[in-house]
């Protein structure tokens, strides 16, 4: 098996998220455009308030980042797969870094079960997921083997914007 993730940024001990970090956590879940005042209305508090709060579970590492949802397909990547791999083990730092480098790989996580780390990627076809798993995840040294579940259909859980 592979060894545990490291763990990140030396940050302090986590802090129970109140009422109010919880909504605007959901705020920003469903629009991460929303502005500081949107959101200091929206939970009821100042916008000094509304921003350091933001700010402090930014710096905690509770809020890892903004970006956009990507509808892959329309983006020209209509063929996605889960990617399973069995790894060497105490490989994980190594493969994950080779992971991180593929074009179109959007999620990775190193998990426990019959398998080691599962990847998601998105390709423009199935052409281009073949050259990704036959060429470049099986020519890393550390994958002892690969699985591959093409994704048929697949629904985005967040609420829309």
């Amino acid at each position: 098996m592979a060894e545990p993730p490291e763990h990140g940024p030396s940050l302090s001990v986590p802090r129970l998220l109140d009422a109010i970090d919880r909504d605007i956590l959901q705020i920003l879940q469903s629009d991460g455009r929303a502005s500081i005042r949107s959101v200091a209305e929206r939970v009821h508090v100042s916008r000094a308030n509304a921003y350091a709060r933001i700010n402090r579970l930014i710096d905690n590492g509770v809020i890892r980042g903004f970006g956009a949802r990507v509808n892959h397909e329309r983006a020209g990547h209509s063929t996605s797969a889960y990617i399973t791999l069995k790894i060497v083990q105490n490989s994980w730092r190594t493969v994950r870094e080779q992971l991180r480098m593929l074009p179109g790989a959007s999620h990775i996580a190193l998990v426990g079960g019959d398998f080691d780390v599962l990847l998601l990627v998105h390709t423009p076809d199935n052409r281009a997921l073949r050259e990704l798993v036959l060429t470049r995840l099986q020519a890393i040294p550390e994958v002892l083997s690969t699985r591959t579940l093409l994704v048929f259909e697949e629904e985005d859980l967040e609420p829309d914007r």
